[in-house]
Order: C-alpha cells, then sequence, then structure tokens
C-alpha cells in the first residue's frame, strides 16, 4: 500500500494539474486509473518548471529554482525533495515508471530559455525547444502509459508548442521576449521591435503565417504516426485535437488579440478524439 505521504503528493499534483493544466487533466480521465497519479506527478513538474518566470520575476532566483529541480533528479537533495508534494510524486513516478532522468534534466535546461529576454534565434533552436520540452512531455506520458510513441510524439509536441506560443504572443511581447524566431523576422524585413510594439502588419501577418504553415506540416507529419498509436496511449496525445482547431482561429483572428477555443469545445474535441483515433489530428 502506498505510504500516506506519498497519496498525499499525487494528490497535490492532481489539484494543481486540475487548476493550473486544465486540458491535460481532462485528457487523464480517459487513461486507466492506475496510470493517473503517474500522469499528474509529470505534468505537475512540467507545469512547475514551465511557471518559474513568471513567480520568479528576475532570472536569478529562476536559475536557483531549476538549479534546485535539476538537483532533486541528480538525488542531491533528498531532504529538501521529501518537502515538495511535487517533488515526491514525480521521484516515485520516475522509479515507478522508469523515465529517463535526462530527458527530464533536458527540459529543465530548454526553460532556462524562458527567464531571460534573449531572443530565439533560428527556426531550429525554436524546434529544439519544443521538442526539449513538448514532444519529451508526450513521450513519458505514454512511458507512463506503457507505450513507445517516441516517434509520433516529436512532430506532435512540435506543432502543440508552437501553437501555444502564437496564443501567448500578446503575452511574450509585453514582457519583451521573443519566440518568433528573429531568422523568420528577419526574412520578412523585421526585427524585434515590430513584435513589442504590439502593431500587426502585413510583413508581421506573413511571418507569423509561415509559422503556422511549419506547424501544420509538423501536425501532418504526427498524424500519419499517430493514427497507428497504441490505444493504451491514446490520453497521451489528446491535447493534439486542439491543434488543428487553434490554428484555425489563430489565423482569422489578429495575432495580438488571438481567438481562443472556449473550455466547452475543447472538452469536447478531446472527447470526440477519445471515441474515434482519426480524429486526434483532424
Amino acid at each position: 500500500m502506498m505510504p500516506r505521504v506519498t497519496q498525499d503528493a499525487f494528490s497535490y499534483c492532481a489539484e494543481l494539474v486540475r487548476n493550473s493544466d486544465r486540458d491535460r487533466f481532462i485528457a487523464t480521465l480517459f487513461a486507466p486509473v492506475q496510470c493517473r497519479a503517474g500522469l499528474h506527478a509529470l505534468y505537475a513538474f512540467s507545469l512547475e518548471v514551465a511557471r518559474v518566470r513568471d513567480l520568479a520575476r528576475e532570472a536569478m532566483p529562476g536559475e536557483i529554482r531549476l538549479q534546485w529541480w535539476r538537483e532533486v533528479l541528480q538525488r542531491q537533495r533528498e531532504g529538501e525533495a521529501g518537502a515538495s508534494p511535487t517533488a515526491v510524486a514525480l521521484l516515485s513516478t520516475i522509479e515507478a515508471y522508469r523515465l529517463p532522468v535526462n530527458a527530464l534534466l533536458m527540459l529543465i535546461e530548454a526553460r532556462r530559455f524562458d527567464l531571460y529576454n534573449e531572443p530565439m534565434l533560428t527556426i531550429a533552436q525554436l524546434e529544439d525547444y519544443a521538442i526539449n520540452t513538448s514532444s519529451a512531455l508526450f513521450d513519458m506520458a505514454a512511458q507512463v502509459l506503457g507505450a513507445d510513441a517516441a516517434a509520433a510524439a516529436r512532430p506532435a509536441g512540435i506543432a502543440y508548442a508552437m501553437t501555444s506560443l502564437l496564443a501567448a504572443l500578446p503575452k511574450h511581447a509585453a514582457r519583451r521576449q521573443l519566440y518568433l524566431p528573429l531568422q523568420l523576422l528577419e526574412s520578412h524585413g523585421l526585427g524585434p521591435e515590430d513584435v513589442f510594439g504590439a502593431h500587426s502588419s502585413a510583413p508581421l501577418n506573413a511571418a507569423v503565417a509561415e509559422l503556422r504553415s511549419l506547424v501544420r506540416r509538423h501536425l501532418d507529419a504526427a498524424a500519419e504516426m499517430l493514427r497507428s498509436l497504441p490505444q493504451q496511449a491514446l490520453s497521451a496525445f489528446l491535447l493534439i485535437a486542439l491543434v488543428r482547431p487553434s490554428l484555425d482561429r489563430l489565423e482569422r483572428s489578429d495575432i495580438f488579440t488571438p481567438s481562443m477555443l472556449a473550455p466547452w469545445r475543447r472538452q469536447w474535441l478531446m472527447w470526440r478524439a477519445a471515441r474515434n483515433l482519426n480524429r486526434l489530428a483532424s
């Protein structure tokens, strides 16, 4: 029987995911009951490191927090880790499902980019960021569910991450973070200030449209692989059902006032995809 402290840690993670990543929480409801705690722990960890910039405000406290997580994963903070419900649940999940610690460390390293206002330089750098954060999360969630879905996770994660970044463009522009690659902007005669000014223009719209086209190509590549996805891995990828409808809405709205899918529609899209695998990336 699971120790009480570990049960409490997993309950904490479930509540954190429920409150802060509603889409993923709903997706876990389609997972086998015995796998949900592991998914909650994995997603709670991802939330913890993704929101370091928002909580720390400045780079140095953020670096300290990310370094703490590195040391937790390397078993250098055994005593302190016991005081963090997310750390307790994550370490238990790593052991239970043999999750790759190196992939989790790379996820933390990728999140260092969030702490600073240095620009994303190239499209390849943006893809690497997406692979080490979003793709890795899809891959490890599938592993918790007992499936090897690394090939599908790569393009699926890139498509999901880039769509999320496009939706968050106004927030990032307001704090002078640039996830739109400089390479892409410069090819359209633009620079960072054209984004930070928060005013759409024909060249900027064209640059963003080019990125959306890249997202669709990754999504199409993922769709081919997801059709043969093992049934037990389905819940790990249900968020992909949101990507194409989200892109369609973003395409029809101003890039600085993006139109978002309503919560009820997000739930319906995931429910529909859970019933029919062919609708996962359609």
